[in-house]
Protein backbone atom coordinates (compact mmCIF):
# COMPACT_ATOMS: atom_id res chain seq x y z
CA UNK A 1 0.00 0.00 0.00
CA UNK A 2 1.60 3.69 -0.68
CA UNK A 3 1.18 6.40 1.15
CA UNK A 4 -1.06 7.82 -0.94
CA UNK A 5 -3.41 4.71 -0.32
CA UNK A 6 -2.96 4.56 3.62
CA UNK A 7 -4.48 8.12 3.65
CA UNK A 8 -7.53 7.51 2.22
CA UNK A 9 -8.48 4.32 3.26
CA UNK A 10 -7.20 3.81 6.54
CA UNK A 11 -9.96 4.44 8.91
CA UNK A 12 -7.58 5.58 11.81
CA UNK A 13 -6.27 8.50 9.37
CA UNK A 14 -10.13 9.97 8.94
CA UNK A 15 -9.82 11.74 12.24
CA UNK A 16 -7.08 13.87 11.34
CA UNK A 17 -8.02 14.59 8.18
CA UNK A 18 -11.41 15.44 9.45
CA UNK A 19 -9.40 18.17 11.76
CA UNK A 20 -7.14 19.20 9.40
CA UNK A 21 -10.25 20.45 7.18
CA UNK A 22 -12.15 22.00 10.09
CA UNK A 23 -8.95 23.83 10.86
CA UNK A 24 -7.99 24.87 7.67
CA UNK A 25 -11.82 26.08 7.12
CA UNK A 26 -11.01 28.19 10.45
CA UNK A 27 -8.38 30.22 8.84
CA UNK A 28 -10.28 31.00 5.80
CA UNK A 29 -12.99 32.35 7.46
CA UNK A 30 -9.99 34.77 9.09
CA UNK A 31 -8.15 35.11 6.12
CA UNK A 32 -11.73 36.34 4.31
CA UNK A 33 -12.77 38.59 7.39
CA UNK A 34 -8.90 40.34 6.88
CA UNK A 35 -9.38 40.75 3.06
CA UNK A 36 -12.86 42.29 3.37
CA UNK A 37 -11.44 44.40 6.48
CA UNK A 38 -8.76 45.50 4.30
CA UNK A 39 -10.88 46.46 1.16
CA UNK A 40 -13.23 48.51 3.27
CA UNK A 41 -10.56 50.34 4.57
CA UNK A 42 -8.89 50.97 0.81
CA UNK A 43 -12.77 52.11 -0.11
CA UNK A 44 -13.53 54.00 3.25
CA UNK A 45 -10.64 54.77 5.20
CA UNK A 46 -12.18 52.01 7.95
CA UNK A 47 -13.95 49.17 8.47
CA UNK A 48 -17.00 49.22 10.42
CA UNK A 49 -18.75 46.10 12.51
CA UNK A 50 -21.96 46.61 10.36
CA UNK A 51 -20.26 47.81 6.92
CA UNK A 52 -18.34 44.33 7.42
CA UNK A 53 -21.50 42.24 8.56
CA UNK A 54 -23.14 43.64 5.18
CA UNK A 55 -20.74 42.97 2.97
CA UNK A 56 -19.66 38.93 4.61
CA UNK A 57 -23.39 38.80 4.18
CA UNK A 58 -23.21 38.28 8.05
CA UNK A 59 -25.55 39.07 11.28
CA UNK A 60 -23.74 42.08 13.39
CA UNK A 61 -22.99 39.20 16.29
CA UNK A 62 -21.37 37.07 13.74
CA UNK A 63 -19.03 39.70 12.20
CA UNK A 64 -18.27 41.48 15.88
CA UNK A 65 -17.03 37.80 17.08
CA UNK A 66 -14.77 36.80 13.82
CA UNK A 67 -13.10 40.79 14.13
CA UNK A 68 -13.15 39.58 18.21
CA UNK A 69 -10.87 36.56 17.01
CA UNK A 70 -8.68 38.31 14.54
CA UNK A 71 -7.94 41.57 17.89
CA UNK A 72 -6.73 37.61 19.50
CA UNK A 73 -4.58 36.49 16.87
CA UNK A 74 -2.99 40.07 16.67
CA UNK A 75 -4.17 41.04 13.49
CA UNK A 76 -6.43 43.64 13.73
CA UNK A 77 -7.05 46.55 15.77
CA UNK A 78 -10.77 48.60 17.02
CA UNK A 79 -10.93 52.28 18.74
CA UNK A 80 -13.73 53.30 20.59
CA UNK A 81 -16.52 55.21 17.96
CA UNK A 82 -14.09 54.58 15.17
CA UNK A 83 -13.82 51.71 12.85
CA UNK A 84 -11.60 48.25 12.85
CA UNK A 85 -7.89 48.68 11.44
CA UNK A 86 -5.67 45.65 10.17
CA UNK A 87 -2.42 45.66 12.30
CA UNK A 88 0.59 45.32 9.69
CA UNK A 89 0.74 41.28 10.01
CA UNK A 90 -3.05 41.55 9.29
CA UNK A 91 -2.68 43.77 6.44
CA UNK A 92 0.10 41.28 4.99
CA UNK A 93 -2.51 38.62 5.79
CA UNK A 94 -4.99 40.16 3.29
CA UNK A 95 -2.53 41.16 0.17
CA UNK A 96 -1.64 37.33 0.25
CA UNK A 97 -5.24 36.64 0.23
CA UNK A 98 -6.17 38.61 -2.27
CA UNK A 99 -2.54 37.63 -4.12
CA UNK A 100 -3.71 33.93 -4.12
CA UNK A 101 -7.44 34.93 -5.24
CA UNK A 102 -6.12 36.70 -8.17
CA UNK A 103 -4.01 33.87 -9.41
CA UNK A 104 -6.63 31.40 -9.06
CA UNK A 105 -8.92 33.31 -11.01
CA UNK A 106 -6.35 34.01 -13.54
CA UNK A 107 -5.69 30.47 -13.89
CA UNK A 108 -9.81 29.83 -13.90
CA UNK A 109 -10.24 31.80 -16.77
CA UNK A 110 -6.78 30.84 -18.62
CA UNK A 111 -8.43 27.17 -18.52
CA UNK A 112 -11.94 28.46 -20.05
CA UNK A 113 -13.94 29.17 -16.65
CA UNK A 114 -16.17 32.63 -17.38
CA UNK A 115 -14.98 35.04 -15.03
CA UNK A 116 -17.95 35.39 -12.89
CA UNK A 117 -17.94 31.51 -12.35
CA UNK A 118 -14.12 31.59 -11.60
CA UNK A 119 -14.48 34.77 -9.14
CA UNK A 120 -16.77 32.35 -6.98
CA UNK A 121 -14.80 29.27 -7.42
CA UNK A 122 -11.79 30.86 -6.05
CA UNK A 123 -13.62 32.21 -3.01
CA UNK A 124 -12.98 28.52 -2.02
CA UNK A 125 -10.42 27.36 -3.25
CA UNK A 126 -7.55 30.83 -2.58
CA UNK A 127 -7.60 29.36 0.75
CA UNK A 128 -7.07 25.57 0.58
CA UNK A 129 -4.20 26.08 -2.56
CA UNK A 130 -0.84 25.34 -1.06
CA UNK A 131 2.31 27.82 -1.76
CA UNK A 132 3.92 24.48 -4.42
CA UNK A 133 0.32 24.86 -6.12
CA UNK A 134 0.35 28.36 -6.43
CA UNK A 135 3.64 28.95 -7.90
CA UNK A 136 2.45 26.05 -10.64
CA UNK A 137 -0.33 28.22 -11.37
CA UNK A 138 1.66 31.48 -11.30
CA UNK A 139 4.36 29.55 -13.63
CA UNK A 140 1.35 28.60 -16.09
CA UNK A 141 0.08 31.94 -16.21
CA UNK A 142 3.24 33.38 -16.77
CA UNK A 143 4.21 30.88 -19.59
CA UNK A 144 0.74 31.26 -21.18
CA UNK A 145 1.33 35.12 -21.44
CA UNK A 146 4.65 35.03 -23.18
CA UNK A 147 3.16 32.50 -25.42
CA UNK A 148 0.55 35.22 -26.53
CA UNK A 149 3.14 37.80 -27.14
Amino acid sequence: MTNDQDQTSNPTAQPERFNQARAAQAVAILEDYAEMIGDLIEEMGEARITDIASRMGVTHPTATKAVARLKREGLAVSRPYRGVFLTEEGAALADRVRARHRTVVDLLVAVGVPLATAELDAEGLEHHVSDATLEAFDSFLAKSRKDQD
